[in-house]
């Protein structure tokens, strides 16, 4: 039986990133939405 879960730090910043979220529209949406809501971590 395998994990689904296999954590690799550089994947997770690919994909969740701070600077892969101001790329696009909605990254910036995500981010706002998180900073809005008091977040204290708004990405990755």
């Amino acid at each position: 039986m395998s994990f689904t879960y296999k954590p690799k730090r550089k994947k997770r910043k690919r994909t969740h990133g701070f600077l892969v979220r101001q790329k696009t529209k909605k990254g910036r949406q995500v981010l706002s939405r998180r900073r809005k809501k008091g977040r204290k971590k708004l990405s990755v």
